[in-house]
């Protein structure tokens, strides 16, 4: 997929870079079914696009094969006029067109998964940045429940949550890591499937994003957050699994010429190799027996996707 990986860091490296213009490039490719949304935040405006690719039994098709959501999370592609050219923090938006554009190239060639897909992110080249340790990280020009609204569709099945994960002291390694699957309010074991598929892809050991509960709880209720890779869950009773893209040594989210394109294409190729199996029924993010069995014990844990309760 590197050909894809290039083509839209290409297209995104672009200060006057639109929503309009990614459609314009996907609809080049044979994709009808895309949406923009320009939004207007308190710091500047972004546009969310979010592109369907019908699968051969998907329920667009009235089938029923389950559907995949691939979102590029992300606060920014650009930090302008502060930063020049793309920042660390675009790679989850590159990964996720780039799975767009080679769904595709596939399409065109004969090549159709068994059930829909629908990839969503979006583009601000003039984003601002924040505070944060070790490193500082792009801000948003919209808040996190803007986000979830655009990108979280609910005929997602499950989510891959893609991210720059680079401005932290807890994954050293250069590639990607993965979460575990978190499913209203559980964080629950990594599922083999999918640990299957990062060997297989990559030839290599998995690597693990460690999280904590305060990780998948909302945005604003003033606890740390490794970032913002996990906030698909509070927004969906789908299972999510986070796709972090690392690095060994902190990097700013605002940092630039920060992005290699190879960990970017590597990611994107798990992400489709999740996607062909999943639609096809064989991939599970989470055992339901076993989720059956947790909240029988202990009950739902669906209030960590709220903003808590008030004391």
């Amino acid at each position: 997929m590197l050909k894809q990986v290039i083509e839209v860091y290409e297209l995104l490296d672009d200060a006057g870079i639109t929503g309009a213009k990614i459609a314009e490039a996907l609809h080049a490719r044979s994709l009808d079914l895309v949406q923009v949304h320009k939004i207007v935040g308190e710091s500047g405006t972004t546009d969310f696009i979010r592109v369907l690719i019908p699968g051969l039994r998907g329920k667009s098709e009235g089938g029923s094969s389950p559907t995949l959501g691939i979102i590029g999370r992300l606060g920014g592609i650009g930090a302008r006029p502060e930063r020049i050219g793309l920042v660390s923090d675009a790679d989850g938006a590159i990964a996720a067109l780039a799975c767009a554009f080679k769904l595709a190239d596939m399409w065109v060639k004969g090549d159709r998964l068994a059930g829909d897909v629908i990839i969503a992110t979006h583009i601000c080249p003039n984003a601002p940045t924040q505070p944060h340790s070790p490193v500082p990280f792009m801000g948003s020009p919209v808040d996190m429940k803007a986000m979830n609204t655009y990108e979280v569709d609910p005929e997602m099945d499950a989510i891959l949550s893609i991210d720059t994960t680079k401005g932290n002291r807890i994954v050293n390694h250069r590639g990607f890591a993965v979460s575990p699957t978190v499913k209203e309010g559980w964080i629950l074991r990594v599922s083999e499937e999918i640990l299957d598929i990062i060997e297989w892809s990559t030839g290599n050991s998995p690597v693990i994003l460690p999280i904590s509960m305060q990780d998948i709880t909302p945005y604003g209720n003033g606890v740390f957050h490794i970032n913002s890779i996990m906030q698909p869950c509070t927004a969906t009773s789908a299972p999510v699994v986070g796709v972090a893209i690392t690095a060994v040594k902190p990097v700013p989210g605002c940092g630039t010429g920060a992005s290699r394109e190879t960990d970017i294409e590597e990611t994107a190729r798990f992400c489709l190799e999740v996607a062909k199996s999943f639609t096809a029924g064989s991939c599970s993010f989470y055992s339901p027996q076993e989720f059956e069995r947790l909240t029988a014990l202990y009950g739902s844990m669906q209030v960590l996707q709220t903003n808590g309760v008030s004391s």
